[in-house]
């Protein structure tokens, strides 16, 4: 089994049981007349509040489901809820019944309740029951009025901002979909948006719609286009991406200081865990806010952007937690419309990858998020025996062939394999042995199983004491440039730093090297 040095992660404890957000999820329940949703602050204080929504049945049939949602203010989360099952997609909120409460005679009533922080005096707005609104009445079917005034506000080496002016809408405006160059990139709150890790010198069109609360969108604005400047961390540099854990470190890591050091652009953000099939940043509550999203503001001011790492060694992963491919698939999905990603690693290990359902889920899941992002780069981060990969990873990879998953890039982790190896002849056999996998599985050439390959190696000791200086790291980083493969990348930036003769730990390489050494090289790499 495979773990990184020091990577004790803090499991998040499941307050309710979450269901698929964003795209995916599933419809709200048939408008039925007379269905009301009434809302009650049961307490309240400075930093928040616990809400309670009542369901009454006040039509001539009985129900057998209901949904309740809404939006908070921005800035106000919700910690927790019990009675349904809750999906939160940026402000919007929304409540399922529980397995017991759906059924509802006429004139009966069922309830829920929830936490919320961040102000006690917030109050629910856009509320609709089953999609019409909660105060009964028939379902809204009317439209937003189209957004005006798209624009260019400004532009980097590897980003575009826009503009646009608020639309209208008869309950109320929940969000806007952005489109660049004709495919969905992400959902905002609000009427300005960042589109982030662009190539430089690159150009790219844009449109903007609205959404409410039924789900009812406008039609799209007028497009403008935009053209980022010469230079910043363009696609080429997504291949060299070291992990950054935000959760460890002493002290932590400035990512600003690491690019102005080392010329790194890219970050692969640990680690996205599972609060029941609810995506969370690990040891935080949500994925807003906290060291993860303070991080990730770092990166991207300095010029850097972020592939988020779902899973690793320790923890809930949603790869276990949600049961279905489609819901597991909203929750990547989730993040990436969260924070605009260009990428995103399922770090998938222990019991995650063992089991055959959650390996096998994964892998449909990615299906569903290529479907519905064709240009998001999927990578699938895995152990490796020092011959390659084992059986689980031999399944996975065929797995992903036979149901064209079209995953863009296998990596592996080619340490740990036991005290003692020559980790440069190690790393090249494991690599080869991974490369005659996907040759067998996909009918590809060498070059091309190189070109959906990559390396994720230790800086420094491994867990099991196996060595690999930076002078071993630059012949890995070679060999990987000579054979053209699709990502290098090392755990961590938190422990790129010299500390020889000291034990595995989560702040040094515990070896003789200089600050951020190893980031350094990897920031070289080109395939």
């Amino acid at each position: 089994m495979m773990k990184r040095a020091a990577r004790t992660l803090i499991a998040v404890s499941a307050a309710a049981i979450l269901t698929a957000a964003g795209v995916l999820t599933a419809a709200a329940p048939a408008y039925a007349a007379g269905v009301t949703a009434t809302f009650t602050r049961t307490s309240s204080w400075e930093t928040g509040f616990e809400g309670k929504y009542v369901i009454t049945n006040g039509g001539t049939t009985a129900l057998s489901e209901w949904t309740v949602a809404f939006d908070l203010p921005a800035g106000v989360t919700i910690s927790s809820s019990w009675d349904s099952v809750r999906t939160d997609t940026g402000n919007r909120h929304s409540f399922h019944n529980a397995g017991w409460n759906g059924n509802l005679a006429v004139g009966a009533t069922a309830s829920f309740g929830f936490v919320a922080g961040g102000s006690g005096s917030a109050t629910p707005a856009n509320c609709v029951v089953n999609n019409a609104s909660c105060g009964g009445g028939p379902p809204d079917t009317q439209a937003p009025t189209v957004p005006g005034g798209l624009r260019v506000t400004g532009s980097t080496g590897n980003s575009i901002s826009l503009a646009w002016n608020a639309s209208t809408d008869n309950v109320g405006v929940t969000g806007y979909e952005v489109q660049r160059d004709g495919a969905t990139i992400i959902t905002s709150t609000t009427t300005t948006v960042t589109d982030f890790g662009l190539a430089a010198n690159s150009t790219h069109t844009y449109q903007v719609r609205a959404l409410d609360a039924a789900n009812n969108r406008s039609g799209f604005s007028a497009a403008v286009s935009g053209t980022t400047t010469n230079g910043g961390g363009g696609n080429a540099g997504m291949a060299a991406a070291p992990y950054y854990f935000p959760g460890f470190g002493t002290p932590l890591p400035n990512p600003a200081t690491v690019i102005n050091a080392t010329g790194i652009r890219w970050f692969t953000i640990a680690f996205v865990l599972a609060s029941g099939c609810n995506a969370v940043w690990d040891g935080e509550g949500g994925l807003t806010g906290g060291q993860h999203q303070t991080s990730i503001n770092a990166i991207r001011a300095a010029g850097g952007n972020i592939v988020p790492s779902f899973g690793g060694f320790n923890g809930s992963k949603l790869g276990e937690q949600c049961t279905t491919p489609a819901a597991l698939a909203a929750q990547y999905l989730r993040v990436v419309d969260q924070f605009n990603l260009l990428a995103i690693d399922i770090d998938i290990e222990a019991n995650e990858f063992d089991n055959d359902a959650s390996r096998n889920r994964v892998v449909d899941a990615l299906k569903i998020v290529k479907q519905q992002r064709p240009s998001l780069i999927t990578i699938v981060t895995m152990p490796t025996t020092i011959n390659g990969l084992s059986f689980a990873g031999t399944q996975l990879v065929n797995r992903a062939a036979s149901t064209q998953a079209n995953i863009d890039v296998f990596t592996i982790m080619p340490f740990d394999f036991g005290g003692g190896n020559n980790m440069f002849n190690s790393t090249v056999s494991a690599t080869n042995g991974l490369n005659t996998a996907l040759r067998n599985a996909f009918g590809w050439n060498q070059a091309t199983a190189y070109a959906h390959s990559g390396i994720s190696g230790m800086n420094g000791l491994s867990d099991q004491s196996e060595l690999t200086s930076p002078a071993t790291w630059t012949q890995i980083r070679d060999f990987a440039a000579q054979n053209h493969l699709a990502r290098l990348s090392f755990w961590g930036v938190n422990r790129d730093r010299g500390c020889p003769g000291q034990a595995v730990n989560s702040s040094c390489s515990s070896i003789a090297q200089s600050d951020w050494q190893f980031t350094s090289i990897t920031a070289a790499y080109r395939p």
